[in-house]
């Protein structure tokens, strides 16, 4: 299987900005009902300026460009959500050791856990580190059980959606969405929703899958 490198990390990258576009109408709708109805705008803005960023400029290997899209979210994303999706990314570009599997599954993790301590998130306050923190669970799980990365993503983006789904009945107990209180309850997160686009893209890119 080939590694995960610069070009890999990058078809990723690519993908994700890809769905984000095809899906922004639904993430701004999500956002509408319990949030300022701009999730998907900003992250279409976002992942356009990486993408871009990344054209420009290619990045020497796949740290960089990790860190590429990780500054380009912080400085081009309004809200929460720029500095959140940011942190993910700048956090596996420290991470990430070599193009293994393995590696990236730490790197991932690492990832969720820089958004986790940023954001103040725990499981079940309706947020994006509902669908992340149970995606790098499975990952990890899968890949430490010896599974190929492909069937290791594909657990992970499951899970990921389980976990967005989950939370959904639930009334939000972080950002703007908990501030409706009960009404919050029986609408998607729209942070959770971006964020399973971002592990299926995983899923759909990356060598073996």
């Amino acid at each position: 299987m080939a590694a995960l490198d610069t070009d890999a990390l990058g078809a990723w990258v690519r993908e994700y900005a890809r769905a984000v576009t095809e899906h922004r109408e639904e993430l701004t709708e999500l956002d509408s009902a319990i949030g300022d109805a701009d999730h998907g705008t900003n992250m279409h803005r976002g992942m356009t300026a990486a993408v871009a960023a990344l054209d420009a400029t290619p990045p020497a290997d796949a740290a960089a460009l990790l860190k590429t899209v990780a500054m380009t979210m912080i400085s081009k994303v309004g809200g929460t959500s720029g500095p959140l999706y940011g942190t993910f990314f700048l956090r596996m570009s420290g991470a990430l050791d070599d193009g293994s599997p393995a590696a990236f599954a730490a790197a991932f993790r690492a990832g969720v856990e820089g958004v986790v301590a940023r954001g103040k998130a725990e499981l079940e306050d309706k947020t994006m580190v509902d669908a992340l923190l149970p995606a790098a669970d499975a990952l990890t799980e899968a890949v430490e059980a010896g599974q190929e990365l492909d069937t290791a993503l594909r657990a992970a983006a499951d899970a990921a959606a389980k976990g967005r789904d989950s939370v959904t009945p639930l009334v939000a107990r972080k950002g703007r969405a908990s501030y409706l209180g009960e009404r919050s309850a029986g609408h998607v997160d729209p942070g959770a929703a971006s964020a399973v686009l971002l592990v299926e893209a995983a899923a759909t890119t990356l060598p073996g899958s």
